[in-house]
C-alpha cells in the first residue's frame, strides 16, 4: 500500500519535476503566500514535536541517572538549539523570496 501511495503521488508531481507546462497548482502571488505560511506552520509544528521529544528523553535520562546530568545537558541544549534554528531559518526565507 505504501508503495502504491508513493508511485501516485511521483505521478502527481512529474509534471513539476520535469518542467512542464501543466502542474496540480498554477502558482501566482496569491497561492505563494499561503504556501509559505503553510510552510512556517509544519516548520513549527515539526520543530516543536523534535524539540519536546529530545527534551522528554533527556529529561528522563537525566532523572533515570543523575550522575549523567552534566554530560547530558550540553547535547541537548545544543540539539535543541540547531532545531530551532530550522524553525528559523524557515521564518527567514519567507521574507526572502
Amino acid at each position: 500500500m505504501y508503495k502504491l501511495l508513493l508511485v501516485f503521488a511521483a505521478v502527481l508531481v512529474s509534471g513539476a519535476a520535469f518542467a512542464e507546462g501543466s502542474t496540480l497548482i498554477q502558482m501566482n502571488e496569491y497561492t505563494k503566500i499561503p504556501m509559505y505560511f503553510l510552510a512556517v506552520a509544519f516548520a513549527a509544528f515539526a520543530g516543536t514535536k523534535a524539540q519536546s521529544a529530545a527534551a522528554s528523553v533527556a529529561l528522563e535520562g537525566m532523572a533515570r541517572n543523575p550522575a549523567a546530568a552534566d554530560k547530558l545537558f550540553v547535547p541537548m541544549i545544543l540539539g535543541l538549539a540547531l532545531m530551532e534554528s530550522l524553525v528559523i531559518f524557515t521564518l527567514i526565507t519567507i521574507f526572502l523570496v
